[in-house]
Parts: structure tokens; C-alpha cells; sequence
């Protein structure tokens, strides 16, 4: 039942765009796996071969310390509604930082949050359909903002602050490869 592309077809950029959470998963060449929910807005097909999504900041930054070790990153979205259907990106990361050059025309693709942390670009090796037959039906009431909120009341400088606090180092012991100086995006136009 499951078929193998190259690349994003239009049909599965459409599915992508009705999709309200999709799911990152990463692993280092030892430690923890990490698999997260992701949603708010945060994710870019930029073409049929390369997707972008952005990293808002939050208790860990797990993606970027594996990212070091192993660049290999897996996309889920599946279908709670409609017809079944499970979608996967298979492919190979890397981290846009907001003291790299590539950052403003990178997050100008998204809504300007206050916790923007990181943009991670994925070249897609191979994307993945399978029935998704045995996934329940869910119904969105409507989309969480305690983070965005959270963001806000930290403003840019206390988010700066919380990266060197506690985004520096993973669960692991791992360097996430945050800048040791990391700049809030302030000195830019976002």
C-alpha cells in the first residue's frame, strides 16, 4: 500500500497545506530519539524537492543537537480527517540560525513570532505515502497560542536570554550548535 516519489508532487502539497500538526523526527548517532508535534504555521514547502520549517523556542532543542551528529530528518503528517492518508519526508537537514546570513529571507517565508529559534531546511531524499487506515479520526477545536503567548511576554531579549540558559545543551549532553553570542533577530527587520 505504500508508494515512493522522488520529489512533492501537487497533489501531496495540497494535502500538506490542509494539515494542522505534522511531526519531526530526529536522531544523533547515539542517545535519545526525538519525535515532536509541530504546528502554528511553521512549515514551507519551498519546492517539489525542499522543505522548510520553523523551529519556535521551547524547553529543548533536541532537532539541532541530532542535526550535528546526523543530518537525516523524517516529516510525518497524517490525516485525522477526511480520507486516510499518511505522508512522509524523508531527507537530510540543516539549521538556519538568526545570526546567519540566510535568515532574513528565510523567515520572512513565516509569521514574525516572537520565539522564532531556528529555520531548519530539509533537502528531500524521498517522500513516502502509506493508507493511514489505521489512523483515528480527530476534530481540531482550535489551535493552542500558551506558547506564542509565552514568547510574547518574554519579549526578544528574555527569549535570547532563555536560549543561552537552557537551549545551548541537549537532554543528552549534546551541543545543539546555538551560537554561544545568538542574537534575538532584533538588529534585523524581524
Amino acid at each position: 500500500m505504500a508508494k515512493q516519489f522522488e520529489s512533492l508532487n501537487e497533489k501531496h502539497q495540497s494535502f500538506i497545506a490542509e494539515q494542522h500538526l505534522f511531526f519531526v523526527g530526529t536522531a544523533a548517532d547515539g542517545g535519545t530519539v526525538n519525535v515532536s508535534p509541530k504546528d502554528m504555521d511553521s512549515f514551507r514547502v519551498i519546492d517539489s524537492r525542499t522543505v522548510a520549517w520553523l523551529n519556535l523556542t521551547g524547553s529543548g532543542n533536541e532537532t539541532a543537537a541530532h542535526l550535528l551528529d546526523n543530518d537525516r530528518m523524517t516529516i510525518m503528517f497524517c490525516s485525522f480527517d477526511k480520507h486516510p492518508l499518511i505522508l512522509r519526508l524523508y531527507g537530510r537537514a540543516r539549521v538556519i540560525y538568526p545570526s546567519d546570513a540566510e535568515w532574513k529571507e528565510m523567515i520572512s517565508r513565516f509569521p514574525d513570532y516572537t520565539g522564532a529559534r531556528q529555520v531548519f531546511v530539509v533537502a528531500l531524499d524521498r517522500v513516502q505515502t502509506s493508507c493511514g487506515f489505521a489512523v483515528p479520526f480527530y476534530e481540531l477545536v482550535g489551535e493552542r497560542t500558551t506558547l506564542e503567548k509565552w514568547s510574547d511576554q518574554q519579549g526578544r531579549e528574555g527569549i535570547a536570554q532563555y536560549w543561552q540558559d537552557r537551549n545551548l545543551i541537549s537532554i543528552d549532553g549534546k551541543d545543539t550548535g546555538m551560537p554561544d553570542k545568538v542574537s534575538s533577530g532584533e538588529d534585523s527587520d524581524r
